[in-house]
C-alpha cells in the first residue's frame, strides 16, 4: 500500500504523476513567480498569519474534543481507587471480587479496542468516538444505579467496552488531521485528558467521601456521565479524518478538510496527492479489508517492525505498572503507614496533580526533544522510582522517613511516566503505521495495553499478598529496566517526520507490500515530500 506505483518507472515518477502529484510542481512554480510580491504586500502577510493562528486554533480544539472520551477512561481508574473502598463496604464484596471489579474493565475494553479498528473504517474516526460515548454512557448509568455486585459488573462490562473504543480511535483520528510540526504534541492531548480523568477521580473521591457509604460511590461513579456529554456537541464540530475520508474515495471532502487543517494553502494539494500515493488511490473494498488482516497475521518485514514497535511499547507502557500504582495508590500508601481513609486519599490527589502536571513537559518537548529521548527519560526516572519504593515499603518500615520516601516514589513514577512513556506510547502506535493498516493495527496496540493493564490489575493484589507489595514493585522494576533496553534498541525517532515518510524509516529496503524497491527511490520519494 505505502508506495503503490513507485516502481513503475524505477522512480516513482510515473506512479506519483497519476495521481496529479504534477500539482505540486504547478504550485512550486506559482510560489516562486509570486513570492516577490506577496513578500512585499502587508495584506497578503496579515491573511497568512491571521490563517495561520484561525488553523492552530481549529487542530488544537479537534485535538481536545477527540480527546474527551480519554477523561472517561482516566476518571474511572481515578474514582474506581477510592470508590472500592465504599463498595467493598456497602456491597460487602470479597476480595477477589474487588479484583475482578477493578481489573475487568481493561481486560473487556480491549474487544472494545478490537472493534474500534474494523468501526473505525467502517463508519468514520469520528462516529467511532460517538458510539464509544453512548456505550460508556450507558454502562456508568447501570453502574451508579446497581443494586449488587451481579449489576455492577454487568455495567463495568459495557463501561469498559466504550472506553476500549475510545481510547484506540482518539490518537489515530489525532495524527490523521494533524500537521506534522505539531502531530506529536497534539497526539499527547489522549494521555494528557486521561491524567485530567485520574485527578478528577480522585478529587471525587475526597469530594464525596464523608457522605454514607450507600450513596457516596454511586454519585462518584455517576459523576462520569458528565464528560461524554460534550462529546456529542463535539461531533458537530470536528471533521472527519482527511486520510479516511480518502480511503472511501471521498477526495474532495478530504481536500476540504486539509485546506482548514493546513497552514500553506499551496501545501494541501501536495499533501493529498502524498495521501493518495499511501492509500493506493483509497479503495477499500472486502479484497483490501481481507488484505490487511492477511498483511497483520503474515507480516512483512516491515510492518513486522512496525507491530513489534507498537504492540511491544503498548504493553510495557502498561506491565511496568502503572495501573497498579494509580488503582492501589491508598492500599500502597496504607502498607507504608498511612492510616484513615480521608488521608490516604488525600495523598492520592497529590498523585494525581504529580501526574497531570508532568504530562505538560512531555507537550512542550515532544516535538522539539523528539520521542526517543523522552523515552529514555521516562523509562530510567520510573525504573528508579519503581525500585525506591519497592526499598522503602521492604526496608524501612511505617516510620516517617518510610512514608516520606514511598510518597515521593509514588509520585516521582507518575512524574516520568507522564513525561514520557505514557503519551508517547500513543503518539508512536499513531504514527508508525501505513494508513491502510494504521486504524486496526493501533487497535491491536491497544489491545495488548488493556490485556497488560488487566493482567496487572486483577492480579496485583494477590501477588502483594504473596510477596509483598514491596517485592512487586522490585519486579516492575526491573520490567522497567527492560523498557529501556527495549526503546534503545527497536524504537526509531519519528520527530520531525510525515505519516508516510515514517512507514519509509521501517521499510528500509522492502515496500509495504512485500516486494523490494531501491533505497535510491526511497530516498527519492522523502525528496519529493
Amino acid at each position: 500500500m505505502g508506495m503503490v506505483g513507485v516502481q513503475e518507472n524505477g522512480h516513482g515518477e510515473k506512479g506519483l504523476s497519476s495521481i496529479s502529484l504534477g500539482t505540486k510542481n504547478k504550485y512550486k512554480r506559482m510560489d516562486s513567480e509570486l513570492s516577490d510580491d506577496h513578500d512585499d504586500d502587508p495584506s497578503h502577510n496579515h491573511y497568512q498569519e491571521e490563517r495561520g493562528r484561525n488553523i492552530r486554533k481549529y487542530v488544537f480544539a479537534c485535538a481536545v474534543f477527540a480527546s474527551l472520551n480519554n477523561v472517561l477512561l482516566g476518571y474511572d481508574v481515578g474514582v474506581m481507587s477510592g470508590a472500592i473502598l465504599f463498595i467493598q463496604e456497602d456491597l460487602k464484596i470479597t476480595e477477589v471480587q474487588q479484583e475482578v471489579l477493578v481489573g475487568i474493565l481493561s481486560i473487556i475494553s480491549l474487544f472494545g479496542s478490537l472493534a474500534g479498528g474494523k468501526t473505525s473504517d467502517v463508519i468514520g474516526r469520528k462516529w467511532t468516538m460517538g458510539l464509544a460515548a453512548v456505550i460508556f454512557q450507558l454502562g456508568a448509568a447501570v453502574m451508579t444505579f446497581a443494586p449488587s455486585f451481579q449489576i455492577l459488573m454487568i455495567g463495568r462490562l459495557m463501561a469498559g467496552v466504550g472506553i476500549g473504543l475510545g481510547v484506540m480511535i482518539a490518537p489515530v483520528y489525532i495524527a490523521e488531521i494533524s500537521p506534522t510540526v505539531s502531530r506529536g504534541s497534539l497526539t499527547s492531548f489522549p494521555e494528557i485528558f486521561i491524567n485530567l480523568g485520574i485527578l478528577l477521580g480522585y478529587v471525587s473521591n475526597y469530594a464525596f467521601s464523608g457522605l454514607p457509604a450507600h450513596i457516596n460511590w454511586r454519585i462518584m461513579l455517576a459523576v462520569g456521565i458528565l464528560p461524554s456529554v460534550f462529546i456529542g456537541f463535539a461531533l458537530f464540530v470536528i471533521p472527519e479524518s482527511p486520510r479516511w475520508l480518502v480511503m472511501k474515495n471521498r477526495v474532495d471532502e478530504a481536500r476540504s478538510v486539509l485546506l482548514k487543517t493546513n497552514e500553506i494553502e499551496s501545501e494541501v494539494e501536495e499533501k493529498l496527492a502524498e495521501i493518495l500515493l499511501a492509500a493506493g488511490s483509497g479503495n477499500a473494498d472486502k479484497s483490501q479489508e481481507k488484505a490487511v488482516w492477511c498483511e497483520l497475521l503474515r507480516p512483512s518485514p516491515a510492518v513486522r517492525r512496525m507491530l513489534v514497535t507498537g504492540f511491544g511499547i503498548q504493553c510495557f507502557q502498561q506491565i511496568t505498572g502503572i495501573d497498579a500504582t494509580v488503582y492501589y495508590s491508598p492500599e500502597i500508601f496504607k502498607g507504608a503507614g498511612i492510616e484513615g481513609n480521608s488521608k490516604l486519599l488525600a495523598a492520592t490527589v497529590a498523585v494525581g496533580v504529580t501526574k497531570t502536571i508532568f504530562i505538560l513537559f512531555a507537550i512542550i518537548f515532544i516535538d522539539k526533544v523528539g520521542r526517543k529521548p523522552l523515552l529514555y527519560i521516562s523509562t530510567i526516572g520510573m525504573t528508579t522510582c519503581l525500585f525506591s519504593l519497592g526499598f522503602s515499603l521492604t526496608f524501612l518500615g511505617k516510620g516517617e522517613i518510610g512514608i516520606a520516601l514511598a510518597i515521593l516514589s509514588v509520585c516521582g513514577n507518575v512524574a516520568f511516566f507522564s513525561v514520557g512513556i505514557g503519551p508517547v506510547c500513543w503518539v508512536l502506535t499513531s504514527e508508525i503505521f501505513p494508513l491502510k493498516l494504521r486504524a486496526q493495527a493501533s487497535a491491536l496496540g491497544a489491545v495488548g495495553n488493556r490485556v497488560s493493564s488487566g493482567i496487572v490489575a486483577m492480579s496485583f493484589l494477590s501477588v502483594s499478598r504473596a510477596i509483598s507489595i514491596g517485592g512487586t514493585f522490585f519486579i516492575f522494576s526491573a520490567i522497567s529496566a527492560l523498557s529501556v533496553v527495549f526503546v534503545h534498541n527497536l524504537v526509531p525517532e519519528t520527530k520531525g517526520k510525515s505519516l508516510e515518510q515514517i512507514e519509509l524509516l521501517f521499510q528500509e529496503k522492502y515496500e509495504f507490500q512485500g516486494s523490494e524497491v531501491e533505497l535510491g527511490d526511497v530516498e527519492h520519494l522523502v525528496q519529493k515530500q
